[in-house]
């Protein structure tokens, strides 16, 4: 064969990948602006319930059309504190059979029309007015392209398939052996690691299995590394991550590892008992048929010959041209794929409690206590804007609820002015500029993730996002420089006039308690709450001004030190100003403004 032919099949091959990655990346662009905010909601439901966990993980997975996606916004909820290593576990668990709804995506034979539903689906995707519409014609357009893409690579491999020197050198990675398996395994792994993608892999897996260029045996080796390469992306994730961010990330590896360690075992037995489910479906994975013009044939009992370096068949006397085909093999591939991660995840299910513990063991404790924070998120989260938004969230989640810490430890410091408080102080200020740095993460990665495209909720979602970010950071530096009021005065050997520090705790008391009355509606999603928001908003004003005018009557009547009396009014304003924010917090997450 002459570097020419060679090249063309390299072309062919090489397009039909990098349309059928493009078009999985479609068809996931589409089902997440299609099911966006379901999925979401379908994130925020995870628990301690490994069942539950991994049916979330099992959907998610499904929609993103990726097991690395998953398992990277696992390790970045682990990271940021959102989800524990126990309830990541499930997840991960679930996301490895959500990842073989690829192949079975393509048992369905759409092959040639994988062009036309693509232009179809192009011309609506141009000429769409309705957002929805334009999104279920990129879902569309993605399906197309996958199936175009894998006829592309198919087409490809056909004439290697044909040249006996190109399947002898094939037949040296058969699974015929534990070695071999161990071999395919490797080269399935090695291969998924470089293009990233375990989809992609098992396309091009199924392409040449079906021409014949790989037997089944060795197609169903090659899909077991498959699950080991997928890995190397949540593992590259966490790297710089919390402690229990990387012990998700091994906990995924591991997974496969010995899950693919235990099956290679038992490779034959295994492919043994599917044969079971092969002849109750009616499919045989190995049944070769032989493509001559239009024509297929049952390759059983034909003649095939060598001329000149090519393979022919004699058929009605005289020898004609062919193509092998495997009708059945992407069902074969499809059910051995999702049958090792089910059996899989039944068989480790039971044990995440005792993986979590091993996982503690194998990567220890710092010893340094770590606080989680936002991640250094990979690529694939901020393309995958419908998991971004959500890891977003719990971050602002987080920022609240610094901001209710940061409220408790200033009512301790007010309680008793003449305490011992340095620790609670400089806890205070740390967890102020700890909030600073989170507010501009957030921002950077929001930005960063909605400069790509976007639907119209996501944009909306972080843009209200990026508001309430600056809101929360607003009243952390408030509730500061009320702290440094009290202790401008207390350290000149001042102190509030009699009933005022009381009056001032009473306050504090009053916007703590509005402060997590609106951060327990965001956790709740509860867009309803700002009229009570305003009402008790004008309420804590309607305080103030009383506070402020009784401070006023005071100075008429009696001589007061110009600090105390500069360092109530300014504490009043404070505590106006914080509540002012929260409300603007609240109007921010509804939408309003």
């Amino acid at each position: 064969m002459d570097y020419k032919t060679l090249l063309g099949i390299a072309s062919t091959v090489v397009g039909g990948l990098g349309v059928f990655m493009l078009g999985m990346k479609y068809m996931s662009d589409g089902l997440q602006a299609t099911a966006g905010d379901r999925l979401r909601r379908l994130i925020s439901l995870v628990t301690d319930n490994r069942f539950l966990a991994v049916g979330i993980g099992t959907l998610a997975t499904c929609i993103v059309q990726s097991s690395s996606v998953t398992t990277v916004m696992c390790v970045g909820f682990v990271n940021s504190g959102f989800m524990t290593l126990h309830q990541a576990i499930g997840v991960t668990l679930g996301a490895n059979i959500g990842t073989t709804i690829t192949g079975w995506i393509l048992v369905v034979k759409i092959g040639k029309y994988g062009l036309p539903l693509l232009g179809i689906a192009a011309l609506v995707y141009r000429f769409g007015k309705r957002e929805r519409l334009h999104y279920l014609a990129l879902l569309a357009m993605g399906v197309g392209m996958i199936f175009f893409g894998l006829e592309l690579m198919s087409e490809g491999f056909k004439p290697l398939s044909k040249m006996p020197e190109f399947r002898q050198w094939f037949h040296a990675f058969e699974a015929d052996s534990y070695l071999g398996v161990l071999k395919c395994a490797l080269v399935g792994c090695i291969l998924t690691c470089i293009v990233q993608s375990s989809s992609a892999t098992l396309g091009i897996t199924i392409g040449m299995a079906t021409v014949g260029l790989i037997p089944f045996h060795t197609a169903a080796a090659l899909v077991l590394g498959e699950n080991i390469g997928t890995t190397i992306t949540a593992l590259i994730a966490s790297l710089g991550a919390t402690t229990n961010a990387r012990r998700a990330a091994y906990a995924h590896f591991l997974f496969n590892v010995i899950g693919v360690f235990w099956i290679t075992l038992v490779f034959r037995q295994y492919i043994g008992l599917l044969e079971g489910f092969y002849h109750w479906f009616g499919i045989d994975p190995s049944l070769e048929v032989f493509r001559v013009g239009k024509q297929v044939v049952d390759g059983a009992g034909l003649e095939v010959v060598q001329r000149e370096g090519a393979e022919l068949v004699r058929l009605g006397g005289e020898l004609v041209p062919f193509t092998r085909e495997y009708p059945h093999v992407t069902k074969g591939i499809a059910l051995v794929h999702s049958g090792f991660n089910i059996v899989n995840v039944i068989l480790f299910l039971p044990f995440t409690m005792i993986m979590a513990r091993l996982l503690k063991k194998l990567v220890p404790d710092r010893r340094h206590k770590e606080a989680p924070h936002i991640t250094r998120l990979d690529t694939r989260i901020l393309e995958t804007p419908t998991l971004g938004i959500e890891q977003s969230r719990i971050e602002i989640l987080r920022m609240g609820a610094s901001c209710e810490k940061m409220m408790e430890k200033l009512e301790a410091i007010l309680a008793e002015p003449g305490g011992d408080h340095a620790d609670r102080i400089r806890k205070l200020f740390h967890r102020e500029e700890v909030l600073d740095i989170i507010q501009k993460e957030i921002v950077d990665f929001l930005t960063e993730m909605l400069a790509d495209k976007a639907t119209h909720d996501v944009v909306e979602e972080g843009t209200r996002q990026m508001r309430m970010a600056d809101e929360l950071e607003s009243v952390s530096d408030y509730i500061g420089g009320i702290l440094k009021l009290h202790l401008r005065l207390h350290n000149e050997g001042g102190a509030l006039l009699a009933g005022e520090n009381e009056t001032i705790l009473t306050l504090h008391r009053e916007v703590a308690a509005y402060m997590s009355m609106l951060l327990i509606a965001c956790r709740q999603r509860n867009e309803d709450i700002v009229s009570k928001a305003k009402t008790q908003g004008d309420a804590i004003t309607h305080r103030i001004r009383n506070n402020r005018e009784a401070h006023l009557r005071r100075l008429a009547e009696e001589r007061v030190p110009p600090l105390a009396s500069v360092t109530f009014t300014n504490m009043l304003n404070g505590y106006r100003r914080v509540k002012d924010h929260m409300l603007n917090f609240a109007e921010a997450m509804a939408g309003q403004k």
